[in-house]
């Protein structure tokens, strides 16, 4: 339910703005209400990035320890695991946002994307950048990197019991079940390191477009 809920603000953050903008002769957004698209955006990324390791894990607990399951994973420690989700997420944002427009832009005002995001912000701005980038960098970097970790551990686990099974059915039914997960989870990651987790990895805008459709879109439709 949480991550249905994500993806469906993910896709209202982004995308009546920028279909408006598509059909319209007059691409304008206020410094305001760019500040607020990209606070949100931030925020909805970071939770779900958390929230599918979260749920890799709740998998990890159900097919490997079924029957310590209801026990680890009861409702009180699911509310806590997805509370923290937005906590992380609400801190990103909130630090990710405050060093972006804290910066003066005074070279240009043509955001060269089809959204509020750092790369394109930050070509604009008139000022020493070389912090927020070390910022953008780090806590993208290590909030990608531990969440993939967790999901690639979980994933592990889950493959090698599914080996173990005798019964053929059972391990293509877990297959099957966490196929979808894994394809989303490998899409959201890949193209969120690609994007924010590597120096210099972007220069070029038009490939950053394209590559931003993959984690705005795509994967919210999955």
């Amino acid at each position: 339910k949480n991550l249905s809920l994500l993806d469906l603000c993910y896709l209202s953050d982004i995308y009546p703005k920028a279909l408006a903008d598509f059909l319209s002769s007059s691409k304008v957004i206020t410094f305001v209400g760019c500040a607020t698209q990209f606070f949100f955006f931030s925020l909805l990324v970071t939770i779900e990035g958390f929230l599918l390791a979260v749920m890799a894990y709740d998998r990890f607990m159900a097919v490997c320890s079924p029957l310590h399951y209801p026990t680890i994973m009861c409702p009180s420690t699911c509310i806590r695991l997805v509370l923290g989700s937005y906590c992380a997420g609400c801190f990103n944002s909130i630090v990710q946002t405050s060093f972006t427009f804290s910066l003066p832009f005074c070279s240009s005002n043509h955001i060269d994307h089809f959204f509020c995001d750092v790369p394109p912000l930050l070509k604009l701005a008139c000022a020493d950048t070389s912090i927020n980038n070390l910022i953008m960098f780090g806590i993208s970097g290590l909030i990608i990197i531990g969440t993939t970790l967790v999901v690639l551990n979980s994933y592990g686990y889950i493959t090698v019991t599914i080996l173990r099974m005798r019964s053929g059915t059972r391990g293509h039914k877990l297959l099957s079940t966490c196929g979808s997960h894994m394809t989303a989870v490998s899409l959201f990651y890949g193209t969120l390191f690609v994007m924010y987790a590597q120096p210099r990895a972007m220069e070029s805008m038009e490939q950053g477009k394209v590559v931003s459709v993959f984690y705005t879109l795509v994967i919210p439709m999955f």
